[in-house]
């Protein structure tokens, strides 16, 4: 059974939140996590790794307009922004930012997790789609297949492939990518992290020519191509 979404609750007003995270987890089943301020909602973005983020617009230290462009330079995760103001709702939507949808103050909880679901359900119906050449990822036998051909991965390596094809056009570090395929913790360089990502390369080159599944992101890290 897959684990819940994380859902990044950016908003300052602590009582909206936590009536926003008590439906979020209990009527939507979701986990949740809260940040109160903008200049804090990209710090906690990269800790967190949510599926959606639910971002309120006027927020202290910066506004939503700017933490819905600093994600989307890094990331085509899901943003709801939460708006009072209604002649903003244009531009919230448009493709200079790129939300994907918008709430308006005062709304009903129990729209917002509709909303939430919705969203959800696109991004994974998109996501599936953009993922190239027939990939097929088996977490529970642990096997990864190309247009049904098996592709010869190491567990570091299945483990590699699937965190990134988890979420596909996300840039992860090379930090990132080491906590999720050394569950001991162990201290490795970033020149292993390279060498794994090559040798996946390869086998997926091997398996489907000319077709580039992991980018790099220069002095950042890898995403998984959409």
């Amino acid at each position: 059974m897959s684990e819940p979404a994380t859902i990044l609750i950016v908003e300052d007003e602590a009582k909206i939140a936590s009536l926003l995270r008590d439906y979020l987890e209990k009527v939507g089943g979701y986990q949740t996590h809260w940040v109160d301020r903008g200049d804090a909602a990209l710090q906690a973005f990269e800790q967190v790794s949510p599926q959606l983020v639910l971002l309120d617009l006027m927020l202290p230290g910066m506004d939503g307009l700017e933490v819905c462009k600093a994600i989307r330079l890094k990331s085509q995760v899901p943003v709801i922004m939460v708006t009072a103001l209604v002649e903003e709702i244009d531009r919230l939507l448009g493709l200079e930012l790129g939300a994907d949808d918008y709430i308006c103050k005062p709304f009903s909880p129990r729209e917002v997790v509709a909303r939430v679901k919705a969203v959800l359900r696109r991004a994974d119906a998109s996501g599936q789609n953009k993922i190239l050449s027939g990939l097929q990822i088996d977490k529970e036998q642990r096997i990864a297949s190309i247009n049904n051909r098996q592709l010869k991965l190491s567990p570091v390596e299945f483990a590699l492939l699937s965190h990134l094809a988890a979420q596909p056009g996300r840039v992860f570090s090379r930090d990132q990518l080491m906590s999720s395929i050394y569950s001991d913790y162990r201290i490795v360089s970033d020149r292993t992290v390279d060498t794994h990502v090559k040798n996946l390369r390869r086998k997926l080159a091997d398996a489907e020519p000319g077709v580039e599944l992991i980018e790099s992101v220069y002095g950042v890290g890898y995403r998984f191509a959409t």
